[in-house]
């Protein structure tokens, strides 16, 4: 698997590639954040609880807002790992009745969250090193 990243790096850049995977993570991270809002808005039409049941499931993405925006290597595997919790959730929704679709597309966005962001996180780091000047 490592030889095959190694040449698929070589024959692409791995500039380009955190370009593309960087594009891949926020459309996916969006995707995300609007499923969970949908599911959250289903849950508070069903029970009065106010807006904690949005709050609940979108807080944990929002505080992934400034590793967005600066763009961090580490930062970037913590929410592919995070985006792990979301994958669990979407399967345990495909179970429930009548929220097979939405626990599907939950799984999709999170496990394409999850690729993308290790992969991002690889290569954003190794963008990172080749800039720095080499010691001696």
């Amino acid at each position: 698997m490592r030889a095959a990243l190694e040449g698929f790096e070589a024959r692409h850049g791995i500039e380009s590639l955190a370009h593309r995977t960087r594009r891949i993570v926020l459309a996916s991270y969006i995707v995300l954040v609007i499923l969970l809002l949908i599911g959250g808005w289903q849950l508070q039409a069903q029970g009065s609880n106010g807006f904690l049941p949005v709050l609940v499931r979108v807080l944990p993405l929002i505080l992934f807002l400034p590793t967005l925006y600066t763009r961090r290597p580490r930062g970037h595997a913590w929410l592919a790992f995070v985006s792990l919790l979301y994958f669990m959730q979407g399967v345990m929704l495909t179970t429930l009745p009548g929220k097979t679709w939405l626990g599907l597309l939950e799984v999709v966005a999170s496990l394409t969250l999850f690729v993308a962001s290790m992969l991002y996180a690889r290569w954003r780091s190794r963008e990172l090193q080749s800039q720095q000047p080499q010691r001696l």
